[in-house]
């Protein structure tokens, strides 16, 4: 057999030295390793000799850790090979020479190992007697599996086989796991699909119609089954989604139904439905508004349109009805499934989080056709919020081009020479300006500009990206409720009529909000510092452990890619993983040794920035002045947007005019790299999400809620009716809102609580509960990953960057800042509300 100038390293091939001292080592990568473990080939035989120059080539056992290659046979094989005399080596290194092979198997049937040298491994400039370090730790692997070879036979054969029996079973029982959950999935999106396409769209045509005050609309309805739902729409000239009683132009809506006398009933039984819709003064805009009413029986219904105008004038509207064969409590009864079903395929990881919206969206849909409500393709493509991802898809544009001129590796040096070395100044400092920034600008917006230079500063300094993103997004969502534009509830509250008549504006709400606020984030820099107290931040770690990190992972890979076909491969898999566990078990030895000497305060932080400023620079002048030129247009037009109405473009449109603009300046030429940092996973996510949470808007849970909370404000005595009412309705806003999404949550919200402060019998101001409804709808994002959508997108672009964080790992941290900062709020709105007397 021959060489063929190969190198016979030690079999162990230290990564430690391939991390280091590639050039010397000359070892392959992971993956070329892997394959060539896979092509690896105990050759059998006896041979003695140490002189390679008369070797005999019959059958010895030769592995080159170099390349790895099939070694040629020559002769066959003469014995059997065992994994027990394979494993038990001898150390002779009497008659070896650095041209001896690295294995050979001896008449006993055992295996000598041998570390040897190569001098082409040292560079001209190093002689070989200066690398002793280095040599140490190239062959400390060899050693330690030759003094593994030396112990007893029989008990490192019992260590194997334990070994070899626990990677079968623990293979095994992924595999099934796998299996059951491919066969679960599929078997619910078969179910879904065939109950989605067993019922067909609903298609009652709307009808048109005319009211006014001399003249009504009546109808009947006959087509009705016992214990089903009446849902009805209309649409029209609408001032908004709840009755207001000092609205003098309105139309009133009539349900009737009378029960005949029969077998269940002894009398007649009569049912009547009053429904107020208030006019727009303008009649200007067309809005559809949507109710259930819960019938009697199949008998005939008759439903009346009655106009109260303050002159003839004549009303159109149009109108749609519906029979829902499901009661209104097992119609939120799946709904709860389904969205329990959501949440725990995203918290247990067992989908990718936009799967799961998808999956969820789907299993809501066909509940719908169940119950006879299936909306139509249009109609779902409707439920999409396209401003959102218009926003979205614009501003990720933006920031991949801003990217690539250097300017976010600018800010990081610069913010770490604002904290002068200090971790716990500088993560302040970038939530403090996160939070004012979301005050002005949208979250979404704010969290993409922040978490690309967040990432940069922390691989800088050797931090944590994680932890340090999760506290930047939650200090956006608490700084983006201080403002009336800073929050999509915010926005959504102060752009109601019917509030605006109640005297809840642009002004008062922002300097109410800002207040409470400012006490929240107070309390909230000392609570997190709480929070992190046992956190590893700062990670900046020995090239020792860097290096031992790295080979641990090398030698894992390789172990988990080769597949044991045969007793040989199955002993050399023992050996790589039990070598794995020998190395785990030292990186936890240095790493305790290494945490002690941890400091977190660098003191050498001016001579880092030195370097950090000679290596981190800005890359593209030109390209920095049209990203940020385009830039503060953007950011320009959504204040003016904000205060502004004459300017008649979205935020979405915004982002949109912005990302073309820096396109055709920047003159990109291979547009697929920008296409590339988009993130899909995010966009289609959040497409899912508004399709789920809509379809089930339409299974009545959001109504029920709102319901359910009101009648426990009726509930409670009138001298504890407001201070019960501000808590209830902050706690239950906040929680809803980390479970579902906050804008249908708070739409839902606004009229119910419009109608409980009208409501003679309960006699409530509206202010004090529109102030909790705005504190816990933008408070309880915090409360999980999908509350608010700035966690989703800040995760997604974590992700992409390989930091990514799970849903489990966001609600340690999330969710007792939510219950803090909600606490804090609570006090402060009862402090004002019910000691003070504000808003009253």
């Amino acid at each position: 057999m021959y060489l063929e100038n190969k190198s016979n390293l030690e079999i162990e091939m230290s990564q430690t030295s391939a991390a280091g001292h590639q050039g010397r080592s000359g070892l392959r990568s992971p993956e070329a390793v892997a394959g060539n473990f896979g092509e690896l080939r105990l050759l059998q035989g006896i041979s003695e000799r140490g002189d390679t120059q008369k070797m005999q080539p019959a059958g010895q056992c030769v592995i080159h850790a170099e390349d790895l290659v099939p070694v040629r046979q020559e002769n066959g094989f003469r014995n059997n090979f065992n994994a027990v005399n394979f494993l038990r080596g001898k150390v002779n290194s009497a008659n070896l020479t650095e041209r001896s092979p690295l294995l050979r198997f001896s008449q006993d049937d055992s295996i000598t190992y041998m570390a040897v040298h190569e001098p082409s491994f040292v560079g001209a400039e190093e002689p070989w007697d200066n690398c002793c370090m280095d040599t140490e730790r190239r062959y400390r692997l060899g050693s330690e599996v030759a003094s593994l070879s030396r112990s007893n036979s029989s008990e490192k054969y019992e260590t194997l086989e334990n070994l070899n029996r626990s990677f079968r079973l623990a293979s095994s029982i992924k595999c099934c796991l796998r299996v059951s959950k491919v066969v679960a999935m599929f078997a619910i999106v078969v179910l879904s699909s065939l109950f989605f396409s067993m019922y067909p769209d609903r298609d009652n045509p709307w009808r048109m119609l005319a009211v006014s005050p001399t003249d009504s609309f009546s109808m009947n309805v006959t087509d009705f089954r016992d214990n089903a739902l009446l849902k009805l729409q209309v649409a029209g000239p609408f001032a908004g989604r709840a009755a207001d009683s000092t609205s003098k132009e309105f139309i009133l809506i009539q349900v009737e139904q009378a029960e005949e006398p029969g077998q269940r009933r002894r009398s007649a039984q009569q049912v009547t439905h009053n429904w107020t819709i208030p006019l727009h003064p303008e009649r200007s805009d067309q809005k559809v508004s949507t109710r259930t009413f819960e019938m009697l029986s199949s008998d005939p219904i008759v439903i009346t349109i009655q106009a109260f105008l303050q002159d003839n004038d004549v009303v159109p509207l149009s109108m749609t009805h519906q029979s829902l064969y499901v009661t209104k409590e097992t119609q939120v009864a799946i709904a709860g499934i389904i969205l329990a079903g959501v949440y725990v395929l995203i918290i247990f990881e067992i989908v990718h989080r936009t799967l799961a919206a998808m999956l969820g969206s789907l299993a809501a849909l066909a509940a719908l056709a169940i119950i006879g409500d299936r909306p139509s393709l249009v109609t779902v493509v409707e439920w999409i919020d396209y401003e959102t991802l218009a926003l979205l898809f614009g501003m990720m544009v933006l920031v991949a081009i801003f990217s690539e001129t250097g300017f976010f590796d600018y800010c990081a040096v610069k913010a770490y020479q604002l904290s002068r070395g200090r971790v716990w100044p500088m993560i302040i400092i970038l939530c403090l300006i996160a939070a004012i920034l979301s005050a002005f600008l949208d979250n979404v917006t704010t969290m993409m500009l922040f978490t690309p230079v967040t990432i940069r500063l922390c691989e800088v300094l050797n931090l944590d990206p994680r932890h340090v993103l999760i506290a930047e997004v939650i200090f956006t969502n608490i700084g983006g409720a201080a403002t009336a534009v800073g929050d999509p509830p915010n926005v959504i509250i102060v752009s109601n009529q019917g509030l605006r008549r109640e005297g809840i504006d642009f002004a008062g709400f922002t300097g109410y909000m800002f207040l409470g606020i400012c006490l929240v984030l107070l309390t909230s820099f000392p609570f997190l510092r709480m929070l992190y107290w046992n956190k590893k931040l700062y990670n900046k770690e020995s090239i020792e452990i860097v290096e031992l990190k790295h080979e641990i992972l090398v030698w894992r890979q390789t172990a988990q890619r080769i597949n044991p076909a045969s007793r040989e491969e199955t002993a050399v898999k023992c050996l790589l993983m039990q070598k794995v566990l020998n190395l785990e078990n030292l990186l936890h030895k240095m790493m305790k040794t290494f945490q002690r000497q941890i400091s977190q305060e660098d003191k050498n932080w001016e001579q880092n920035i030195q370097e950090l400023q000679k290596k981190h620079r800005i890359t593209d002048t030109v390209l920095l002045v049209k990203c940020a030129s385009v830039l503060c247009v953007v950011i320009f037009m959504f204040f003016l947007n904000s205060f502004v109405p004459s300017i008649h473009l979205e935020l979405g449109w915004i982002a949109i005019l912005g990302a073309l603009w820096l396109l055709v300046l920047a003159d990109v030429q291979d547009f697929e790299i920008i296409l590339h940092r988009v993130e899909w996973a995010t966009l289609l996510f959040f497409a899912g999400l508004f399709v789920l949470m809509e379809a089930l808007a339409q299974l009545q849970l959001i109504d029920y809620i709102g319901e359910q909370t009101a009648l426990l404000i009726k509930a409670v005595p009138e001298d504890q009716r407001l201070a019960v009412a501000i808590i209830l309705v902050m706690w239950v806003s906040a929680l809803a809102s980390s479970l579902i999404d906050n804008i249908p949550f708070t739409a839902t919200m606004i009229p119910v609580l419009l109608n409980l402060s009208q409501d003679a019998d309960v006699n409530l101001p509206v202010k004090p509960l529109i102030f909790a409804l705005a504190m816990g709808a933008c408070l309880g994002g915090n409360g999980t990953l999908i509350g608010a959508s700035a966690n989703v997108v800040c995760a997604g672009i974590a992700e992409q960057h390989g930091y990514g964080f799970s849903f489990v790992e966001f609600f340690k941290l999330g969710f007792p800042m939510m219950v803090m900062t909600c606490l804090v709020a609570m006090c402060y709105l009862l402090a004002t509300h019910i000691g003070l007397g504000w808003n009253m």
